[in-house]
């Protein structure tokens, strides 16, 4: 074996290394399934501050999800500001979902607020904050300076329609745009490894 052939067959072996550690190391995001209960609702007087807990128990990152399971012809969910969480208002929201398999994606850094889009709902505590990557505003989740917001039942149209069903594992891929990335950058590094290889 010549000194040329085994450098070259070395560095095959230690490019294939590297493609395959590149594969182990891809991102993954979890889908949190809202409360870790069968259906995102009211909570009971024994636990009243369940989603507040959940929130603070769960590490939710960019990239995670978060899946609302309830019956579509008796709740709904909607994104709502700050102001608008304190007040338990829910006219005009960021976003309305009411398929009963909402699905959220968190996408950036933040605050995120979310509230029953059923009236009366959130006053018996069925809303969230959920805070990724940033220091939790103060008092958020305590008693409301407004008092309870009335308000007659909205009538909003779906931002987006039906969301598909979720995969069955808590565990799903990073987003499209990251897979397709790093399979360039495999692809990319696996042919210069075989013209560097073709040239030794």
């Amino acid at each position: 074996m010549t000194a040329n052939h085994h450098f070259s067959h070395n560095w095959l072996l230690l490019c294939l290394l590297l493609i395959s550690f590149q594969i182990q190391t891809s991102v993954h995001c979890f889908q949190h399934k809202v409360g870790d209960l069968d259906s995102w609702g009211i909570p009971t007087s024994s636990n009243p501050q369940l989603y507040t807990k959940w929130s603070k128990n769960n590490d939710i990152k960019i990239g995670d999800s978060l899946l609302f399971l309830y019956p579509p012809s008796q709740d709904s969910l909607v994104q709502v500001t700050l102001e608008n969480y304190k007040r338990c208002n829910i006219k005009n929201p960021i976003l309305y979902m009411n398929n009963g398999n909402s699905l959220f994606n968190i996408t950036s850094k933040g605050e995120y607020f979310f509230t029953s889009g059923e009236p009366g709902h959130c006053q018996k505590n069925q809303k969230i904050h959920i805070t990724v990557g940033v220091n939790a505003s103060s008092d958020v989740d305590g008693p409301s300076p407004y008092g309870s917001a009335t308000s007659s039942a909205p009538s909003y149209q779906p931002v987006f329609g039906s969301i598909p069903q979720p995969p069955s594992q808590s565990m799903v891929a990073s987003d499209s745009s990251h897979i397709a990335s790093n399979s360039q950058a495999l692809i990319i590094g696996f042919v210069m490894c075989l013209l560097f290889s073709a040239l030794m």
